[in-house]
């Protein structure tokens, strides 16, 4: 994968898309990771990539005579790429899970990170999609594009070291992840359920579906409005709110 990031402030990727699995992911040649500052394609005599907004209102505007022409850069260098192009944008989708696997199946993503007070509308016209990475505002796309980029790069093939551990992870099944432990077995008194124990692959596999709903359900039951229960699931979340009622009651 080839990834592309148009940004004001290169140097905040220096760290973070070099450590890790990410760092690990552009040793091995999976992905490359390129960063351009697109104020060095400004045709303005004083290198401003901003301006002020036609009609008035706060703050300013990038302009789009910068950013459209570092894209069609990119395209003379890279023609034989198909391109999805994301404008980090707070009017945009938020991104999630099933956004962060369909960037992972791309040959070539590229990012727009945005400052001031938003973009010359005209830039929209460029890109494939606009994302949100959630419902606040940050100073710049700089940190919502890190964030997308993690997720997305370590989708990919044979970059963690278990391929399992991304088919696993919670909002990849549609639930949040079951509780894991590790040693001691008994930690002052905290033990390891006993199932974890038994050698029967099938309870254990049960029991970890089980608490993945159970954990779902008491953290973020809104997420289960958007997957199909099976017959076994739905008699198993009968079981659990009977069984925290208990609790709650005793």
């Amino acid at each position: 994968m080839k990834i592309d990031v148009l940004t004001l402030f290169p140097a905040m990727f220096e760290g973070p898309m070099s450590e890790s699995i990410i760092g690990k992911a552009i040793e091995s040649g999976r992905v490359s990771i390129t960063c351009t500052n697109f104020r060095d394609y400004s045709e303005n005599k004083h290198n401003s990539v901003d301006d002020y907004p036609f009609g008035g209102g706060a703050g300013m505007l990038l302009r789009a005579q910068p950013i459209v022409d570092a894209l069609k850069d990119i395209e003379v260098h890279s023609p034989e790429t198909k391109k999805r192009i994301v404008l980090l944008d707070p009017s945009g989708k938020t991104f999630n899970q099933g956004l962060a696997e369909e960037f992972a199946e791309e040959e070539h993503l590229i990012f727009i990170c945005g400052h001031y007070e938003g973009f010359d509308e005209r830039i929209k016209q460029h890109v494939t999609d606009e994302i949100s990475i959630g419902d606040y505002v940050l100073t710049g796309g700089e940190l919502g594009a890190m964030v997308m980029i993690d997720a997305t790069v370590r989708l990919l093939p044979a970059v963690l070291g278990n391929d399992q551990s991304n088919k696993t992870d919670s909002f990849s099944t549609g639930l949040l992840e079951h509780p894991q432990y590790t040693r001691p077995r008994d930690f002052r008194g905290d033990v390891v359920p006993e199932v974890l124990f038994s050698g029967n692959h099938q309870k254990i596999a049960e029991w970890q579906e089980k608490e993945s709903l159970r954990k779902t359900w008491l953290r973020r039951p809104e997420m289960l409005e958007k997957i199909t229960l099976s017959k076994k699931q739905q008699k198993w979340l009968a079981e659990i709110q009977q069984e925290e009622q208990a609790a709650d009651q005793a």
